[in-house]
């Protein structure tokens, strides 16, 4: 019972990041059907940010906040600055746009901070641990697990309950139309981005818990994890985010628990296989959008 209930905080807590790195790569992709290979420098640039106010009278709650913010600065900046000038012209563009941009985050790190690791300390309330019976839970898995499920109620709230929500989803269907409407789309599209900014914040504070360090090109993994989440859950899809983002910790944790010690070098290409093996039977993600299934038909 112990190790059930072990097994199912990692797979909660570790897809709980995972899913909010995927909402926040498939709020972008929805409108403008552009993958930003630049969204992992906003997880990097939340983490520098922790860095730099380290040892800064402000409590660590308030660093954390400014943090996000930065993150979610960067990306609205990000879509004002270098996307909306090229939105026009083609998705090429703006795909290599993308990778620009990415490059020119991790060279002013480089350049203005350092090329090595740099630790940032974490209050203690993230490495404490309580024990339950026989069952040891980390703090920070917890808190992920809570943070997540809060903001993606809020999130649910947002896109249906609000005007601005559903815009954002009127626009994921077709933005060409919605702009005929006459709702402004260049509004829109920064609501998109500054959510996926605050996305990408929040999470940089829990995967900060399991590396302790950041270094320039630390956003490079969890933009591989958010893009294979999305491609696993639906790339058209929310829903198919969330799902994704927690079945691809379901088959992480699943194959560090299970795999033979002699295979465990190798777990990468066996979380890989199966999300292949995946694909190949449901080629448009676990979640099918509405769009998707329109098409089909």
């Amino acid at each position: 019972m112990s190790e059930t209930v072990s097994f199912t905080l990692a797979v909660l807590s570790l897809g709980s990041l995972y899913a909010l790195m995927a909402l926040g790569l498939v709020l972008v992709y929805g409108i403008l059907r552009l993958v930003n290979f630049a969204y992992g420098e906003l997880i990097m640039i939340a983490r520098y940010t922790l860095y730099m106010l380290n040892g800064s009278p402000l409590p660590w709650f308030v660093v954390a906040v400014l943090a996000v913010i930065a993150a979610t600065v960067a990306s609205v900046l990000t879509e004002r600055i270098a996307f909306r000038p090229i939105r026009e012209t083609s998705l090429t563009a703006m795909l290599i746009t993308s990778f620009a941009v990415s490059t020119l985050f991790q060279n002013a790190a480089l350049l203005l901070i350092s090329p090595r690791a740099r630790v940032v300390p974490l209050p203690d309330l993230f490495s404490q641990n309580i024990v339950i019976g026989s069952v040891l839970i980390h703090i920070r898995d917890v808190l992920a697990i809570m943070v997540t499920f809060v903001m993606l109620a809020l999130l649910t709230l947002l896109l249906n309950r609000t005007v601005l929500g559903i815009a954002l989803r009127a626009a994921a269907d077709n933005l060409r139309m919605t702009r005929l409407l006459g709702i402004p789309a260049n509004l829109v599209i920064s609501t998109a981005f500054a959510i996926s900014g605050v996305l990408a914040g929040t999470v940089a504070l829990f995967w900060l818990g399991r590396t302790a360090s950041v270094t320039p090109g630390i956003g490079l993994e969890p933009l591989i994890v958010a893009f294979v989440a999305t491609v696993l859950g639906g790339l058209n899809s929310l829903v198919g985010a969330v799902v994704g983002g927690y079945a691809l910790a379901l088959m992480t944790v699943g194959i560090n628990t299970f795999l033979p010690q002699a295979f465990v070098d190798y777990r990468q290409a066996f979380t890989f296989a199966l999300v292949i093996l995946i694909l190949l039977i449901r080629p448009d993600g676990l979640i099918r959008s509405k769009a998707a299934s329109a098409n089909r038909v």
